[in-house]
């Protein structure tokens, strides 16, 4: 379990647009299909790593809570399934309906997604504005694998809580850790 930190797309940055299949219902949708007039969260996330694992449960949290507010919500996995059989889109599909994901959950099979949002782990994530702005990459929260500390969503919360309420979101903001994608060769 390598601990490889977000790169941290540069703040203000407009988020790149992409076109990619959902695994439950096998319709193609784009960023524009999948946007808000408040504020769009975009996850790259993956099926077996732990420190996904160990959030997994409150990103669906998050994402039923916030969804009612008019947040948007995608997950995109990345992974090279050639030698990651667990993230393929098959079993993607069995982990999205497993937990109820209340929101797509998208394969990037060329990799070109998460090369343009510069996603270096998974979890990492993104909270775009309305004007498709990013305001907010980095850690969901404190937890990760082993280290008792209980998912709350917190550092995500906080930044949809500002959106929400018309305030800017603290720049101060924590890179995520997780496994590194797990990139093709």
């Amino acid at each position: 379990m390598s601990a490889t930190p977000s790169t941290m797309l540069k703040l203000g940055t407009t988020a790149p647009s992409f076109s990619l299949k959902d695994t439950v219902t096998n319709k193609e949708l784009s960023l524009d299909d999948l946007k808000s007039a408040k504020a769009a969260v975009v996850m790259f996330i993956c099926n077996h790593c732990p420190y996904v694992v160990n959030i997994i449960d409150e990103l669906v949290n998050v994402g039923n809570e916030y969804k009612s507010k008019g947040v948007s919500f995608v997950a995109i996995s990345s992974n090279d399934v050639e030698n990651y059989p667990e993230d393929s889109p098959q079993k993607m599909k069995e982990l999205a309906e497993e937990k109820g994901f209340p929101f797509p959950y998208l394969y990037d099979e060329t990799q070109e997604v998460a090369k343009s949002y510069k996603a270096a782990c998974t979890p990492d994530i993104y909270v775009f504005d309305s004007e498709m702005k990013l305001v907010y990459r980095g850690q969901i929260d404190d937890s990760r694998p082993g280290n008792n500390i209980k998912p709350s969503g917190s550092d995500l919360r906080n930044a949809l809580d500002n959106i929400l309420a018309g305030k800017g979101v603290s720049p101060d903001q924590t890179p995520s850790i997780g496994c590194n994608i797990k990139w093709k060769r």
